[in-house]
């Protein structure tokens, strides 16, 4: 038995309790957790903006260690240190076939199917986004489990898992920033830090965060950014006093609300690039007129997982980890135990800090 954090239904408090896992069954692996972030998608799971069977345990972005492995599994061995991969892409679909493996059309079937049950009544489990890493242990598809490069600390790996691959690849992939572009981040949790590091990586000049808590000012510079602004009517406007009065080449929505796609739409000069990383609900519209998308020319678009390949990625930010030039330290505010997930859902939700890492 291992304690886990458990969702039992949408909207319901997180329980701490017991359950039961399986031994890995045929290309599976179970997983000795050290450390899971604690990202705003597991709220969006909890409250149902995304869908989730529930109950569940949730968590997707994690490191660990492999404790055991199923047949037929050749990839990892026990002992061996791996982050977690929320969308393994499948390689066979129709969207693998075309080396887009973050659209693979199979990477979800592992959320919907029971992996385990409660201690105390049975009950079956459903593991949040595939991995459930808001637990002690886990047990996940091997092509969940990617080997961790060398010169990673497998705590702060966890990070890797989600929040850094999709800010790296939100400016590598998405947005393709070229050096000496301006580059404007909306929201500054750890995506919007992760984000902030890949811009100053790739060479940016200026780097504009902009967030509604000015206590964050800190927080974004040590990541990167040149200027900070607090979220107002007027931010679009400020955006292009602070890039010549063009407005950004770049703009990278991290939040996932319509107001701010809006204003970063807004704030991006003409002919730039606007990415939308935030994931937001059904109910939040974004309207444009024909004439202005005409006009302006930018380039609008939705970003998946950072429109990375992990297995492709990861040794390459591995690589600025080791050199110092990506410090994944600075994402975490703080660190807490199982317990403490539902404190740090309510910071999310008050705009309050950037990654909350669960440390076992």
């Amino acid at each position: 038995m291992v304690r886990a954090a458990v969702l039992p239904a949408v909207n319901a408090p997180l329980e701490i309790t017991e359950i039961d896992l399986p031994e890995p069954g045929p290309g599976q692996v179970r997983i000795r957790l050290a450390a899971a972030g604690v990202c705003h998608s597991d709220l969006s799971l909890s409250n149902g903006t995304l869908r989730q069977p529930a109950p569940a345990v949730l968590g997707h972005e994690g490191a660990g260690t492999v404790t055991a492995v199923g047949p037929d599994v050749t990839t990892v061995a026990p002992g061996d240190q791996v982050v977690l991969n929320w969308a393994p892409s499948c390689g066979d679909c129709h969207f693998c076939g075309l080396a887009e493996p973050w659209l693979c059309a199979h990477s979800g079937l592992a959320a919907n199917a029971p992996y385990a049950r409660r201690a105390d009544d049975a009950t079956e489990l459903y593991p949040g986004l595939g991995t459930a890493v808001f637990a002690e242990e886990t047990v996940v598809s091997a092509r969940a489990a990617l080997p961790l490069p060398d010169g990673v600390p497998l705590a702060d790996a966890a990070l890797l898992g989600c929040a850094v691959l999709t800010g790296w690849g939100a400016v590598h992939h998405s947005a393709r920033v070229r050096a000496g572009e301006s580059v404007v981040v909306f929201g500054v949790g750890g995506v919007g830090l992760a984000t902030l590091q890949a811009a100053r990586i790739a060479g940016a000049g200026t780097v504009v965060a902009v967030d509604v808590s000015p206590e964050k000012e800190e927080l974004a510079r040590s990541a990167g950014a040149t200027e900070f602004l607090v979220a107002g009517d007027d931010t679009a406007k400020r955006v292009r006093k602070l890039t010549g009065g063009m407005g950004a080449d770049v703009a990278v929505e991290c939040v996932g609300r319509a107001d701010t796609i809006r204003t970063a739409w807004s704030a991006t000069r003409r002919g730039g690039r606007t990415t939308v990383v935030g994931i937001g609900g059904q109910d939040q519209q974004v309207s444009f007129s024909a004439l202005e998308l005409f006009y302006f020319g930018r380039t609008l678009s939705g970003c998946v997982y950072g429109n990375t390949d992990p297995a492709r990625d990861l040794p390459l930010i591995a690589g600025h980890i080791r050199s110092g030039a990506f410090d994944l330290s600075t994402l975490v505010t703080d660190r807490i135990g199982l317990a403490d997930i539902p404190a740090a859902f309510d910071a999310m939700l008050a705009g309050k800090g950037g990654r909350a890492l669960v440390v076992f």
